[in-house]
C-alpha cells in the first residue's frame, strides 16, 4: 500500500515540474513579446 502511495505522490511531482517549465516558458514567450513590441513603437 506504501509502495502505491510512493508512487502516485512521485507521478504528481513530476508532473507539477513539467507544469511549472511550461510556465516558466509561457512567462518568457510573452516577456519576449512585450520587448519585441516596444521595440517597434521606440
Amino acid at each position: 500500500m506504501k509502495a502505491i502511495v510512493a508512487m502516485i505522490l512521485g507521478a504528481l511531482l513530476l508532473s507539477a515540474c513539467n507544469t511549472m517549465e511550461g510556465f516558466g516558458q509561457d512567462v518568457q514567450s510573452g516577456g519576449k513579446a512585450i520587448e519585441r513590441s516596444a521595440d517597434q513603437h521606440k
